[in-house]
Parts: structure tokens; C-alpha cells; sequence
């Protein structure tokens, strides 16, 4: 057990059955753990019929409501860590996320040195398909914004198709982690980059969803210009860093490092 994509789902019937195909059909043994908030078109439904074709391989976690996109993430996030996985990586159900990029970013954790893997539209070789003009302005100006107010070296920090080494998600206090909307993505690369992980972006297309219904709205875009002024006001006195036993995680990451560096 290494690898696992969390995808989290709300009425995504249209898209939860080809995407978990997509995702199987690699052949690069990715579990998924499917993150359903109760939608009322019967996603959950879906993926537990399909549960009997990937024994093993895909698992469902249901929850009462709609709770948000970063609460999903980290109750993935925890479960994953219970379980033993190493590599936990994150991406929509609305294939506007390749799963064929998976395997890129699993290779920049696992052999080029990354502790976080960022599938970035904003880096050389990146970009996006079938996105009106203000949605790309917004979506590069919101970025910039972000690497201005918080000094962290992402070029896309909002990305929703990430990769973690487990020692990262043990490593970070969840408990500090204050956004559950799409700022969300923003506060864990910044968590991760306060705590001195290697942050590597690797290029991917990003095409706009063709089935079903985006989450977008006007309080997402509120909460993305306020909150970012906001983590940079609170990391003066926030500490993201576990406290319970990640002294020991934290010196095993560091000595790993030390013996890598002075192994070249």
C-alpha cells in the first residue's frame, strides 16, 4: 500500500465512474479513497457498485452534508495516514485533473527529491484548456496575489492536483489549518513551506470540467482575497507544526535530508 488519490464528491455521478476507470486502467496500483458528502444524485451509490469490480483498490467515506472541500481533504488525509500509505496525493473527479499526470507527480516525490508535488498550470509547459478569459484572469491574478502577500515560491498555489509524502501530512497540525474552501489548497502548500518541505511543480494541462456542475462562486473568490492577507497576519504567530510526535518526525525528515545531501 503506497499510493492513494482522494477525490472528493458532490453530485458527481456523471464523472465518479470514468474518472476511478481512468485511474485503474494506469495500472500503476493507485488506490482511491472517494470522499462523498451526501449528494443527493447518488454518487456515493455509484461508487460503492463499483466497489465489488476493485476489491481492494477503492474505498468510500461518506459524511452527513456538505461540509466543505478542505474538511473532505483532511478526513482523506488522516485515513490515508492510518493506513500505512505513502504517497497521498489529491485531485477533482471532473477529469479537468489528467489522471495520466498521476504518475508524474508520484515520480517527483519518489525519485527527484520532492516532499510535495504540485500539478502546476503556471510553470513552463503548463497551462489551461476551455477556460473563459475571466476565470484565467482571475485564476493567474489570485496567484500572484498569493506569492505577493505570502512570499511563498508557488506559482500556482491554489492547485488542487497535489502529491504528499506521508511524513508531510503527519507533520502538519490540522488543527491550524482554518479554510474549507479552495483557500484551503493555499494554507497546506503554505504549511508545508513554513515547515521546510521541498515543493516541486510539475506542468500539466488543466482542461475545464465537461459534465456536471463547478463549485466556483463568489464566496470562494471573498475567502481566497481576504484569507490569503489573513494567513500571512496568523503565520506571525501560528505554529503548523504537530506537537504531539512530529519532534521525532520532524528529526527523521531533517536527518534523511542531512544524509542525502552529503551522500551527493
Amino acid at each position: 500500500m503506497e499510493k492513494i488519490v482522494i477525490i472528493p464528491t458532490y453530485n458527481e455521478k456523471e464523472n465518479i465512474s470514468n474518472i476511478l476507470e481512468a485511474i485503474f486502467k494506469l495500472k500503476e496500483d493507485f488506490h482511491v479513497l472517494v470522499i462523498d458528502d451526501s449528494s443527493p444524485d447518488g454518487t456515493a451509490q455509484i461508487v460503492k457498485d463499483l466497489q465489488q469490480s476493485y476489491p481492494g483498490q477503492l474505498f468510500l467515506e461518506e459524511r452527513s452534508g456538505k461540509q466543505g472541500l478542505g474538511t473532505a481533504y483532511i478526513h482523506g488525509f488522516k485515513w490515508a495516514v492510518r493506513n500505512d500509505y505513502q504517497f497521498i496525493f489529491e485531485m477533482d473527479a471532473d477529469f479537468s485533473h489528467n489522471p495520466k499526470d498521476l504518475k508524474r507527480l508520484y515520480e517527483a516525490c519518489k525519485f527527484q527529491g520532492g516532499d510535495v508535488a504540485i500539478g502546476s498550470r503556471y510553470v513552463k509547459g503548463g497551462g489551461i484548456v476551455n477556460w473563459p478569459r475571466n476565470r484565467v484572469f482571475l485564476s493567474r491574478g489570485g496567484s500572484l496575489y498569493t506569492r505577493l502577500i505570502t512570499w511563498m515560491p508557488v506559482h500556482d498555489p491554489t492547485a488542487g492536483f497535489v502529491c504528499y509524502r506521508k511524513d508531510v501530512l503527519e507533520t502538519i497540525n490540522f488543527d491550524q489549518i482554518r479554510f474549507v474552501g479552495y483557500a484551503f489548497q493555499i494554507e497546506m502548500k503554505f504549511a508545508s513551506w513554513k515547515l521546510g518541505f521541498k515543493i516541486i511543480e510539475v506542468p500539466i494541462i488543466f482542461e475545464d470540467r465537461k459534465f456536471g456542475v463547478s463549485k466556483m462562486n463568489k464566496g470562494i473568490v471573498k475567502e481566497g482575497i481576504l484569507g490569503v492577507l489573513n494567513l500571512r497576519w496568523q503565520s506571525l504567530f501560528k505554529n503548523y507544526r504537530r506537537r504531539v510526535k512530529n519532534d521525532s518526525v520532524l528529526a527523521m525528515h531533517s536527518f534523511s535530508k542531512d544524509a542525502i545531501a552529503e551522500s551527493k
